[in-house]
């Protein structure tokens, strides 16, 4: 079915086009890229994020090629209709470079309240990056099952065998941690993180839902709306 939509408001300039910023659910800006009024149609027709490559002159669909998709779950304009606003639900990661998002790891100024040096991120030290990537791993699997793949037999073994790794996985890393050996507690906790990352797939909860669980609780906010919980949190 064919999605009608007006985009009449939307003021594209000279050259035909209208930036377009790309935020995930979380809140996180992960991209910025251009739209042109037949792209900004294809988005809405399909539902996942569709480009106008300045550079090569032609539309694109972001992942096509790495399966990176944008899935959108609203678009907006700004008050002068010259800006969109596209909130998406990400697939893998955003940046050409690997990065979860193209703005990730490249801090010009802020935080320390002085210049800092332009750096571009590596792919190791952005953990978000990591879990996404394996998050989206370990969902293939659930979705599409591999032949002797450890992650497709937990989830065929379901939520009980899941729950005993997670507990398995907890007692050998307190019992690496006791043992103070850093090679052990880094490789039981990697069994560790990888394990609870399956439980959440198995919940069909991603990632970026508990990073904003965790910041709500670094800003003193109040429970998840879905703990049922209220109140105010003490601070971190």
């Amino acid at each position: 079915m064919k999605v009608e939509v007006d985009i009449s408001a939307v003021k594209f300039d000279e050259r035909g086009l209208v930036p377009a910023i790309v935020q995930e659910e979380s809140g996180q800006v992960l991209m910025l890229a251009y739209m042109n009024e037949e792209s900004l149609k294809k988005t809405i027709e399909t539902g996942y994020t569709h480009f106008y490559s300045r550079s090569r002159k032609k539309l694109w669909k972001k992942g096509e090629t790495s399966g990176n998709v944008q899935q959108v779950t609203e678009i907006s304009h700004d008050c002068d209709g010259d800006t969109l606003l596209v909130k998406v639900h990400q697939t893998g990661v955003a940046c050409h470079t690997g990065s979860y998002s193209c703005f990730a790891g490249r801090r010009m100024f802020g935080a320390t309240g002085k210049d800092v040096a332009l750096v571009e991120d590596e792919p190791q030290n952005m953990p978000m990056n990591i879990l996404a990537e394996l998050y989206e791993v370990i969902k293939d699997r659930q979705l599409r099952p591999v032949e002797g793949s450890y992650t497709n037999y937990l989830f065929e073994k379901g939520q009980d065998k899941i729950l005993k790794k997670v507990g398995e996985e907890a007692v050998e890393t307190i019992l690496a941690s006791k043992n103070q050996v850093r090679a052990d507690i880094l490789y039981e906790m990697g069994d560790l993180w990888y394990h609870c990352l399956v439980l959440l797939a198995f919940h069909n909860i991603r990632p970026e839902d508990l990073f904003g669980e965790l910041m709500n609780r670094r800003k003193g906010g109040k429970y998840h709306k879905f703990t049922g919980k209220t109140g105010e949190r003490p601070d971190m």
